[in-house]
């Protein structure tokens, strides 16, 4: 079983930064993709961000040039560095792995941005 462990949420003013983390309980260096999610109270999850195993990214459009995804292999761990946070970007953000053809997610982390 994986464990996916998130840290670095928050309560920040708006135009503010935070990184999260997503420790892993497996190498991270097999996974087919790394990926952050998001659910706002009242709607549905949506990924934010993607690292593809061959290196590329993709972004959810609302977030592209403020938000960074990126993993760090002999940590185990991905991150995702958010600037210029909104109080749209609030929510409950979850790192998503897939070994495989299996994916995981981590129990979320809370990120709340005021105006």
């Amino acid at each position: 079983q994986v464990q996916l462990v998130e840290s670095g949420g928050g309560f920040v003013q708006a135009g503010g930064s935070l990184r999260l983390s997503c420790a892993a309980s497996k190498r991270i260096s097999i996974v087919n993709h790394v990926a952050w999610h998001r659910q706002a109270p009242g709607k549905q999850r949506e990924m934010v961000a993607r690292l593809t195993p061959g290196g590329g990214t993709d972004y959810l459009d609302s977030v592209k040039g403020r938000f960074a995804i990126s993993r760090d292999i002999a940590r185990n761990s991905a991150y995702l560095q958010m600037n210029g946070l909104t109080p749209n970007d609030t929510g409950v953000y979850y790192c998503n792995v897939a070994y495989g053809t299996v994916s995981h997610w981590g129990q979320g982390t809370q990120v709340t941005v005021s105006s």
